[in-house]
């Protein structure tokens, strides 16, 4: 029999699902075809790939082996498939991004808007994740490119820094005793009611380690884990918060204050995975954050 793509994504899904039961629904094929399939690539293969005797279905010792170079295969396909349908006049092409929380506050607008401006056939899949779950999504190659910030990375994901980012204490635009363009004093929070993103954000544990440097304890009165809600909060109330400050560049009732000591900076990285296949689309997006970044003066890395 010759071996077919269907034989490995039937084997995969009854070793997903644990079920040739649910695997064949997920399949919308019947159970015994699938059942069928399965057997017809063990009988090619020359080895038993799932162990059947418990009360679910897994993979063997030789099933995991082969699951490995299959899941690969099919990934290596879907690759293939992106390349061809890439068409290097831009005309059409789709990248798949994703994006650390905080860059949907001040960042991914104006960069979509810029590609979709230069390139409008192009189709974007953009998605808001933690950064270890941007790097296991890139390995896994179901992401083209991811954009967070520079640290420790898994091995096999490749990083370009664009800029660094400069976090700030942000008032309200009717606080007037913050106004004078002068540097506040850390201490002087010490003073401040503060409204804060919640500690499932890594930018939280950045600030709070700031604080925990220069002793100070500001009173946190509102932990929100929206950075829309934040900046509501800050525009409607005399309370303030601490974050990047071009988040203020878009939005005129909010203030950027800068902190004495300032707090320590970041470098935002594109992220993408080694040796990947580098598409026209994802070759255009990464022109459109460097024209970005140019026009609207970012700080270099």
């Amino acid at each position: 029999m010759a071996l077919e793509l269907r034989h490995l994504r039937y084997l995969l899904a009854v070793a997903e699902h644990g079920s040739f039961t649910r695997a064949a629904e997920g399949l919308r094929v019947s159970q015994p075809t699938l059942s069928q399939q399965i057997r017809q690539l063990e009988r090619t293969v020359g080895v038993q790939l799932l162990d059947r005797t418990g009360r679910s279905v897994r993979l063997t010792d030789a099933g995991e082996a082969y699951g490995h170079y299959a899941r690969r295969a099919l990934r290596d396909l879907a690759a293939a498939e992106r390349a061809v349908a890439d068409v290097q006049d831009l005309s059409r092409g789709s990248l798949r991004l994703a994006v650390t929380p905080t860059f949907t506050a001040y960042l991914i607008g104006p960069l979509v808007a810029g590609l979709h401006t230069r390139h409008p056939g192009i189709t974007l899949d953009v998605r808001e994740m933690t950064q270890d779950h941007i790097e296991s999504a890139l390995l896994a190659d179901d992401l083209d490119l991811g954009i967070a910030f520079h640290g420790t990375h898994l091995p096999g994901i490749a990083t370009t820094a664009l800029f660094t980012e400069t976090l700030s204490l942000v008032t309200g635009a009717q606080e007037s005793d913050t106004g004078d363009g002068r540097a506040l004093p850390v201490s002087a929070l010490a003073r401040r009611h503060l409204a804060l993103l919640s500690d499932d954000f890594a930018t939280r544990g950045h600030i709070d380690a700031y604080f925990a440097k220069e002793r100070v304890s500001p009173r946190i009165m509102v932990e929100a884990n929206s950075i829309q809600a934040l900046t509501e909060i800050v525009r409607r109330t005399s309370l303030a918060t601490v974050l990047p400050d071009a988040i203020t560049h878009d939005h005129p009732h909010l203030r950027p204050v800068p902190l004495d000591p300032p707090l320590p900076q970041r470098t935002v990285t594109l992220l993408q995975r080694e040796s990947a296949f580098r598409s026209a689309a994802s070759r255009a997006f990464t022109e459109v954050v460097g024209q970005l970044l140019q026009d609207r003066g970012y700080t270099p890395a």
